[in-house]
């Protein structure tokens, strides 16, 4: 095999790659789920949990939303993360004019937990509901937004989904970084096909929003068996598929939004936690995803001629996809394509580093 032949080969396959990703983002497009179209079969109480650490400026938001639901039956949880802050102080206040929520201590003593973990485990311990819906605190609610959920898992027979609310960016810096979590979770896994198909690598969730059947969580205590894990809400997901149940992982709509960071750098420290289980924890396909679709455009030039046109057809219609999808701004995530492709670099090197080095640190807590 000559070098010309070799190089060739790898030009087609990347080629190949992109491919596969414009089809996976456009199925995820097309068959995207609209909440608004489910409703309950019966309202049963559902357990709110909120796990949280030092966040005063965005509880009481989600607490105002928690208290306009049209679904009524709702007792909420706030657990405590050891908050340096005003966190207690916000919740209590709230506590007043909505009598549903309790606010409880995480009372974390054991090292082998990390603290969110053990947060929503003890949340989950006091819950008293049918379901439990977990919350992080930086989470927005439209008013239908439990309603129409509650009526997707009661439709579809399920027992545990989960959603990944649009994402709120308010800076051109974190333009360059909060997208790119779509774009590798859209362009990789056909979300469609994780409620039926029975293989574990199929599944994703995040722990922004994840709904349980409370029977399912007793019988499996997934943040005990994962509670040493940074990014528990993968494993949770693979753990519960891996048991034999239908799940469910979607992409959220106008009624669930989440403002996850207010600065690159928390951004850039807060993906570097998880961005490598995006590719099943291997440091190598990350960087041989980041690989291909950064230099994809310049072995297209080893192609016939009309291959580079193609290549970049392609590529644009799977970041209009994901942005319709994710509900984020098209334009704009076409024309820095690969402005935020070189920041993925660099937060894939920022998690590589806080991997050799168990450096990594969050809200003050080591989480390596």
């Amino acid at each position: 095999m000559t070098l010309e032949t070799l190089l060739t080969g790898i030009a087609w396959f990347i080629l190949g790659f992109t491919v596969v990703q414009t089809t996976v983002a456009f199925l995820n497009y097309l068959f995207r789920i609209d909440f608004k179209s489910y409703a309950p079969n019966q309202q049963k109480l559902v357990s709110v949990i909120i796990p949280v650490r030092n966040e005063e400026s965005t509880i009481g938001y989600l607490l105002n939303d928690l208290a306009k639901q049209s679904y009524t039956k709702l007792e909420i949880i706030v657990v405590n993360d050891d908050s340096s802050d005003a966190t207690a102080e916000q919740v209590l206040d709230k506590q007043k004019t909505i009598p549903v929520i309790r606010l409880i201590n995480s009372e974390l003593k054991d090292a082998g937990w990390l603290g969110k973990n053990h947060a929503c485990f003890r949340g989950a311990r006091e819950a008293k509901g049918s379901y439990l819906l977990f919350l992080d605190a930086d989470v927005r609610l439209g008013r239908d937004a439990i309603y129409s959920t509650i009526g997707y898992l009661q439709q579809e027979h399920l027992l545990f989904m989960s959603v990944f609310p649009r994402q709120l960016i308010k800076s051109r810096a974190l333009s360059r970084i909060v997208p790119l979590m779509n774009y590798i979770l859209l362009s990789l896994l056909p979300l469609f096909l994780v409620k039926n198909a029975r293989f574990a690598s199929l599944s994703a969730a995040n722990g922004q929003f994840m709904l349980f059947d409370h029977e399912l969580y007793q019988a499996l205590e997934p943040h005990k068996k994962f509670r040493k894990e940074k990014v528990e809400d993968i494993h949770i997901a693979r753990y519960i598929k891996k048991n034999g149940y239908r799940t469910a992982c979607l992409t959220g709509d106008e009624n669930i939004s989440c403002r996850m960071y207010d600065t690159y750098h928390d951004a850039m420290e807060g993906f570097s936690k998880n961005v490598y289980a995006f590719f099943g924890n291997s440091i190598v396909l990350g960087w041989l995803f980041w690989l291909i679709t950064i230099t994809g455009i310049l072995w297209m030039l080893l192609l016939p001629w009309y291959i580079l046109p193609l290549y970049l057809f392609l590529v644009v219609l799977t970041r209009r996809s994901i942005s319709k999808t994710s509900m984020q701004n098209i334009q704009q995530n076409i024309l820095i394509h690969y402005e935020q492709l070189w920041t993925m670099g660099k937060l894939l090197y920022r998690a590589l580093h806080h991997h050799i080095t168990k450096s990594h640190q969050w809200k003050g807590r080591s989480i390596t």
